[in-house]
C-alpha cells in the first residue's frame, strides 16, 4: 500500500536504483504518472518529460480500455478484448478519432503541440502510477521505440502480472514494487489516490509539484476504478 503518488514514486525510484537502472530520460504518463515520474527523475539524475496516449473506453464502460491513441497518433487494439466484448466497427472508428482528438490536445497542453524528439540511443523511463490492463502503456512503449530509444523501460508502483507480461513481450522492461496476484485496480493500491489536475501535473515538469498531497482536489477527485488513464480521469496505463 502506498501513501500516495510522491510515495509511491519515491519507493519506485529505490527498485530501480536497486536494478542498476539508468536512464538518459524519464518520461511520465500525465496526469497520475507525473507525480511518481518526478521522484523517479529525481533519484536517477535525468530530466523529466511526457508520452501521451489516451484509452479507447468500452462501449458502455469507458473507464475499460479496448485500446489506446498515442500522442503520435498511432493506435494499439486489444483484439482480444475487442473480440470478447464483440466491439462493433464503426464504434471503434468513432471511438479512434475522440482518441487522436484527446490525444493531439494533452500533447499541445503538455508538450506544446511538439512530438517527442528522437530517441535515437538512448535509455528512456516510462513511468506511471500503475498498470491495468496494460492500453496505455503499451502505446506509449511503441511510440518511443518508434522514436529510435534504444531501450525502454517501463516502471510502475503497481502492476497487473498479466499486463506487465504484455508490456515484455512488445520488448520493454518491467520494473514495479508490486505485482500482486490479485490485482483489481490501481487505485486500490493508494491510501491517497485523489485525481491530478493538469495545473498540477505541469508543476512537476517545472520541478516542483504540489505541497503537501499529491494530489490537490478539494472534493476529493475522481478515483479511475480501472487504473486506466483517459482524457477524463487518471490512473495507470
Amino acid at each position: 500500500m502506498f501513501a500516495d503518488r510522491t510515495e509511491a514514486g519515491g519507493r519506485l525510484a529505490d527498485r530501480l536504483a536497486s536494478e542498476g537502472v539508468e536512464a538518459d530520460l524519464v518520461l511520465a504518463i500525465p496526469r497520475g504518472g507525473l507525480p511518481v515520474g518526478r521522484a523517479v527523475a529525481d533519484r536517477l539524475g535525468a530530466p523529466l518529460d511526457v508520452v501521451v496516449a489516451v484509452k479507447l473506453g468500452a462501449p458502455g464502460n469507458p473507464e475499460l480500455a479496448v485500446g489506446a491513441v498515442a500522442g503520435d497518433g498511432s493506435v494499439w487494439t486489444n483484439d482480444d478484448l475487442v473480440s470478447r466484448l464483440g466491439v462493433r466497427d464503426d464504434y471503434l472508428q468513432e471511438e479512434r478519432a475522440r482518441g487522436q482528438a484527446a490525444a493531439s490536445e494533452k500533447v499541445r497542453q503538455y508538450r506544446g503541440g511538439d512530438p517527442l524528439p528522437r530517441l535515437d540511443g538512448r535509455h528512456v523511463v516510462i513511468v506511471d502510477d500503475g498498470l491495468a490492463t496494460g492500453a496505455t502503456a503499451l502505446a506509449c512503449v511503441r511510440q518511443v521505440q518508434a522514436a529510435g530509444a534504444e531501450q525502454v523501460t517501463l516502471a510502475v508502483p503497481v502492476a497487473a502480472p498479466e499486463s506487465a507480461a504484455r508490456v515484455r513481450d512488445a520488448g520493454a522492461r518491467v520494473v514495479a514494487v508490486e505485482t500482486p496476484e490479485m490485482f483489481g485496480a490501481v487505485g486500490q493500491y493508494y491510501r491517497d489516490f485523489r485525481q491530478v489536475r493538469d495545473a498540477e501535473a505541469l508543476t512537476y515538469l517545472d520541478g516542483a509539484g504540489a505541497t503537501g498531497s499529491d494530489a490537490s482536489d478539494e472534493d476529493g477527485g475522481g478515483n479511475d476504478p480501472e487504473g486506466e488513464h483517459g482524457d477524463d480521469g487518471d490512473g495507470e496505463t
